[in-house]
């Protein structure tokens, strides 16, 4: 049986064409890639309001999340956010202990490299260990993200996706760091 009934010829090829290719675009954005747009400053200057993204929403099937990953998760009850969807970058994994103190990030002791800080936190954070089964993030612009070292640990589960490519504002496209 031909779809669609009575679909023959070159319109019922443009129907067939279309069809498949909305499932596929849907396919791919359920499980592939996701677009995202950043509504906040609190990533800056990595990530600027209005940069538009791509996440990659397999990535955490093959892999755990690493320190200085780029993440978009829901956040915990506990932030007070519900609904909502967050980017911010992974500072400590399970095992690690973190700590913020005279403007810097400290991960099992060791100062943390962060070339991409728009400025140095200006609050403290007791030495912290993370869970099993969560994460410590935090907004590149420290002193304007709410994020972890205000609300807690994001569960492993909690992730969406791994951010990846700007591809606006063409000025600059590219990968993320």
């Amino acid at each position: 049986m031909r779809w669609p009934p009575g679909g023959s010829g070159r319109i019922g090829e443009w129907i067939r064409t279309i069809g498949l290719g909305l499932l596929l675009a849907l396919g791919i954005r359920a499980a592939v890639v996701e677009a995202f747009v950043i509504p906040s400053g609190s990533m800056e200057p990595t990530l600027q309001i209005g940069d538009r993204l791509l996440a990659s929403k397999f990535w955490f099937w093959l892999a755990d999340p690493h320190q200085q990953e780029i993440v978009i998760f829901t956040p915990p009850l506990g932030a007070g956010l519900p609904s909502q969807t967050l980017i911010k970058r992974v500072i400590a994994v399970e095992g690690d202990v973190v700590e913020v103190a005279d403007g810097q990030v400290l991960v099992n002791g060791r100062r943390l490299a962060e070339p991409y800080l728009k400025e140095r936190p200006d609050y403290l954070l007791p030495p912290t260990p993370v869970p099993t089964g969560m994460l410590f993030v935090l907004g590149d612009n420290r002193n304007a993200s709410y994020d972890s070292h205000a609300w807690g640990f994001v569960p492993r589960q909690a992730l969406r996706a791994k951010a990846f490519f700007r591809y606006w504002p063409l000025a600059r496209i590219g990968l993320l760091r």
